[in-house]
C-alpha cells in the first residue's frame, strides 16, 4: 500500500479527557510518526475502548487508505452536542465514506460548539481534510483561513496548521508554492519542528531540487536523529539523483527505526538490486513472494537479478513467470525486452534476443545509446566478440565518435576477440585523453603482451612500469593489489630472459610481498638465488 507523502501528518496531542488520556495517546502518536502502524494499533488495542483510543485507530486506517476501517472506528465515538471532537470524529467518518456534504455538516457543527475559539478545533478539522482522499479542498482552506485569523492574535502562526495547510495544498498541481510557504512557517513558529522541514525536503525532491532536499532532511535528522520519515525521503534523494549506495545506506538506516512491512522488504530489495547486491537482494525478493507470489516488481527483480547473478537458466524461468504475471495485470516496461533478450542471446539464441532489444529501441528511441550498449554487453556475455565489435562500432558511429567508456569496451572486444592491434590503439586514445586513468596503462600492456608473447621485444614493458609507478603513487594503492602483482610478475619474467637476474630478482620479490602464495613468484625467487655448485677440484 503506497503511501502519500502528505498523508504522514500527526494530529497534535488533544484530548477531551484531560491529562491521562493524553499520556496514553502520545506513545501511539509517536509510534504513528516513526511509521510503527502494527505497534500503534496493537498498544491502541490494548487500551480497550475509548474515543481517544477509536479516533487514533480511525486516523491509524485513514493513514493506511483503508477508508472502510477508519470509518468504523471515527464512528464508534458517541455524539455529543458540546463536545467539538466527537463532531470532528463524525465529520471524519463521513469523509472516509465520501460523503463530503455530511462532513462539512458536521465540522461546522465543531466550530459551533467551540464558538469558534478553539485553534485546535480548526486544526484537527484541516489535517482530517489533508489525511483523506479529498481532491477539492476549497471548503478546507476556509477552515484554515478561520485557522489563522485567530491564531493572528497570539501573533505568530500555529505549526499544526501551517502543516495541514501545505499537505492541502499538495493536492493541488499547482499549490507546491503554497505548500512550501506554509511548511517555512511552520518552522518559523517553531524552529525544531521536524516534519515540516521533511515536507520541505520531499517538496524540494518533487522539484528535482535534490541539494535543497538533502539540506531538510538533513536538518530534520540534526533535530532529530531518530526520526525514521527523514531517513526514507533521504534514500529517495539520493536514489533519483544516481547515487545508489548511498542510498541504500539510509533505506536500511530507516528500516532500522521504522517497522518492517511487505513495503519497505520490497523497498529494500529494490536498493539492493539497483546497488549491485544481487544476492542480498535474492533473499528479500524471495520473502515477498512466498506471501505475494503474483507481486510484480518482485517477480520482474528476481528474473533480472538471477541475470546478474549469471544464473541463466534460472533467469529465463523466472522471466517467464513474470511475463505470465504481468501480462495478467497488463504491465510491462520496454527494460523487461532488454533483459529477456541478453538472457537469450546467453542462451544461445542471439537472433531473436537481439531482435527483443531492437524492439526495446523501437519503443524508447531516446533510450537507443543506453539500449545498444546493453545489447553489446550481451554479446560480450556470450562470447559473441564479432558482434559485440559490430555493435559498439555502429553505435559509436552513431554518436559521432562515443565516449571515453565506449572506447574502453570496444578495445576489450577487440582483445577479447584477439585482435590485439586495434585494442592496443583504442588504449592508446584512453591514455591520451585519461592520462591519469591508472588502469589503462594494465589494458594497454596486456594488449601489448599479447602481441609478444614470449616477452623478448618488451612491448608491455613500459606500460606495466608506468602502471606501478602510477598505482603506487595513488591514494588507494591497495585496490591495485592484483595488478601490481602482474606487473612485478612480468617484469621479472622479462630481465629474466634476458639472463638478467639482477635485475630480475627484485620484481618477483615485490610480487611476493604483494602476494606471499604466489607459486610462480616463489619458484623463481627459488631458482635466481639457488647458490651454483663450484667445480669439482682435480686430483
Amino acid at each position: 500500500m503506497n503511501l502519500k507523502p502528505w498523508k504522514l501528518t500527526l494530529l497534535a496531542a488533544l484530548s477531551v479527557s484531560g491529562s491521562a488520556a493524553l499520556a496514553q495517546t502520545t506513545g501511539v502518536q509517536k509510534a504513528l510518526e516513526m511509521e510503527r502502524y502494527n505497534e500503534a494499533r496493537a498498544t491502541l488495542l490494548r487500551q480497550g475502548q475509548s474515543n481517544e483510543t477509536s479516533f487514533e485507530l480511525g486516523r491509524l486506517y485513514q493513514l493506511r487508505g483503508i477508508n472502510d476501517s477508519a470509518a468504523y472506528y471515527f464512528s464508534r465515538i458517541p455524539f455529543e452536542k458540546k463536545d467539538a471532537l466527537t463532531m470532528i470524529a463524525a465529520g471524519r467518518a463521513a469523509l472516509a465514506k465520501g460523503n463530503a456534504t455530511e462532513a462539512q455538516t458536521q465540522f461546522d457543527a465543531a466550530v459551533k460548539a467551540s464558538k469558534g475559539k478553539d485553534l485546535k478545533v480548526f486544526a484537527m478539522i484541516a489535517q482530517a481534510y489533508a489525511e483523506s482522499d479529498v481532491k477539492d479542498i476549497t471548503k478546507a482552506l476556509e477552515y484554515v483561513k478561520e485557522g489563522e485569523a485567530f491564531a493572528a492574535k497570539t501573533g505568530k502562526d500555529d505549526p499544526t496548521l501551517m502543516i495541514a495547510r501545505g499537505d492541502l495544498y499538495q493536492k493541488r498541481e499547482t499549490g507546491g508554492g503554497e505548500a512550501m510557504n506554509s511548511y517555512e512557517r511552520a518552522n518559523t513558529a517553531d524552529p525544531n519542528n521536524v516534519q515540516s522541514y521533511v515536507r520541505r525536503g520531499q517538496l524540494s525532491l518533487r522539484s528535482r531540487d535534490y541539494n535543497r532536499a538533502k539540506e531538510n532532511f538533513e536538518k530534520a535528522i540534526s533535530i532529530d536523529p531518530n526520526y525514521a520519515p527523514a531517513y526514507n525521503s533521504l534514500a529517495e534523494t539520493y536514489y533519483f539523483a544516481g547515487r545508489y549506495d548511498e542510498a541504500l545506506a539510509q533505506f536500511q538506516k530507516y528500516m532500522s527505526l521504522a517497522e518492517k512491512s511487505p513495503e519497505t522488504v520490497i523497498k529494500n530489495a529494490s536498493f539492493l538490486y539497483l546497488t549491485g547486491k544481487y544476492p542480498e537482494a535474492m533473499v528479500e525478493i524471495d520473502k515477498v513472494l512466498a506471501n505475494d507470489p503474483n507481486n510484480l516488481t518482485m517477480n520482474r527483480l528476481k528474473a533480472y537479478s538471477l541475470y546478474e547473478m549469471g544464473q541463466n537458466d534460472q533467469a529465463l524461468a523466472a522471466m517467464q513467470q513474470y511475463m505470465t504475471v504481468a501480462k495478467a495485470q497488463g504491465k510491462s516496461i520496454p527494460e523487461d525486452n532488454v533483459y529477456y533478450g541478453k538472457m537469450l542471446i546467453k542462451g544461445g539464441k542471439t537472433a531473436e534476443g537481439a531482435a527483443l532489444v531492437q524492439d526495446a529501441i523501437k519503443a524508447d528511441p531516446k533510450k537507443a545509446a543506453e539500449l545498444r550498449k546493453e545489447l553489446a554487453k550481451a554479446y560480450m556475455s556470450a562470447k559473441d566478440y564479432p558482434k559485440a565489435i559490430s555493435t559498439y562500432r555502429a553505435m559509436m558511429k552513431a554518436s559521432e565518435g562515443g565516449e571515453l567508456t565506449d572506447k574502453v569496451y570496444l578495445a576489450r572486444a577487440y582483445e577479447m576477440n584477439e585482435q590485439y592491434m586495434p585494442a592496443d590503439s583504442l588504449y592508446g586514445v584512453l591514455l591520451k585523453e585519461r592520462p591519469e586513468y591508472v588502469p589503462g596503462y594494465q589494458m594497454r600492456a596486456r594488449a601489448n603482451a599479447n602481441l609478444d608473447p614470449d616477452s623478448k621485444k618488451g612491448l608491455a614493458k613500459p606500460y606495466y612500469e608506468e602502471y606501478i609507478k602510477m598505482a603506487n603513487a595513488s591514494d588507494k594503492p591497495d585496490s591495485y593489489k592484483s595488478g601490481l602483482v602482474e606487473a612485478n610478475k612480468y617484469l621479472g619474467y622479462y630481465y629474466y630472459q634476458k639472463g638478467d637476474k639482477n635485475a630480475s630478482l627484485p620484481y618477483w620479490q615485490q610480487a611476493l610481498v604483494l602476494n606471499p602464495e604466489d607459486e610462480q613468484a616463489k619458484t623463481a625467487v627459488e631458482a635466481i638465488t639457488k647458490p651454483t655448485k663450484a667445480p669439482a677440484r682435480r686430483k
